[in-house]
């Protein structure tokens, strides 16, 4: 059976816009075109529009989507399977937000003040969350699941004066960083305080301190893009290679 890219449209809630975009960047190819340059799509194409689908919900950008769905070892059942887990992991997130917006809005009618803890329990998840799901894989592949699972805890548990604080200290972190940059030298006195800087508000998560591990860490921003993205798009671009080489003087001394 046959589908023509308005009936897929019609079915799937996608633009015929959006999929003819996919067309054109080779994502989702239609199974023939004819001579009038109509699309039609075959059962295959539907399934992979839902995969397409389910990455797009977890916020996973196009290019990588098309690396996933077109690897040589790409199983449909398994990736179903991740998706299950990572849409479970975002229900809990989003559920604890709506509790949490539930009892600010219940405290606010019976004028019960809420705890200060209860307030920021959703938005500590929601960055667990954001942090597992951006670069829970290789973290827990290099430190193990208890150093990543007693990091989590120790976040979890935070008091609201600790969370401002460690929000704080990135913005100041953010800041001086530039500044390094600017200068331009990674062994600086204010390279070292960015180092310095960095140490600290690792420790807001980390439960033991070890130059070793922050070398290690330093090493995994510039080996994968989505750490280097980090840095380079809320600083400057390079951003992440000189804290980097920062992070290695200070580590050194």
């Amino acid at each position: 059976m046959e589908f023509s890219i308005q009936e897929l449209a019609n079915m799937s809630g996608v633009s015929t816009r959006t999929l003819r975009y996919y067309d054109e960047i080779g994502l989702l190819k239609p199974a023939r075109t004819n001579e009038a340059g109509y699309r039609f799509y075959t059962q295959d194409e539907v399934d992979m529009l839902q995969q397409i689908l389910f990455y797009r919900a977890l916020d996973i950008k196009l290019s990588m989507i098309q690396e996933i769905i077109q690897a040589p070892d790409f199983q449909q059942k398994e990736a179903l399977e991740s998706h299950r887990v990572a849409l479970l992991q975002r229900k809990q997130q989003l559920d604890k937000l709506l509790q949490t917006v539930e009892q600010t809005i219940q405290s606010l009618e019976e004028e019960a003040p809420m705890t200060n803890e209860a307030k920021f329990e959703g938005f500590k998840e929601k960055l667990i969350e954001d942090n597992e799901k951006q670069y829970g894989d290789e973290i827990r592949a290099k430190y193990g699941n208890e150093t990543v699972d007693t990091s989590n805890a120790k976040l979890r548990n935070m008091t609201e004066e600790q969370y401002e604080a460690m929000q704080q200290l990135e913005q100041q972190l953010f800041a001086r960083l530039k500044e390094a940059i600017e200068i331009g030298d990674a062994s600086s006195d204010i390279a070292m305080e960015v180092a310095e800087l960095h140490k600290r508000w690792l420790c807001f998560n980390w439960s033991k301190y070890s130059k070793e591990a922050h070398a290690g860490l330093a090493q995994m921003y510039i080996a994968d893009e989505r750490f280097t993205a980090y840095y380079d798009e809320r600083v400057a671009p390079g951003a992440t290679q000189f804290l980097h080489e920062a992070i290695l003087v200070y580590t050194r001394n």
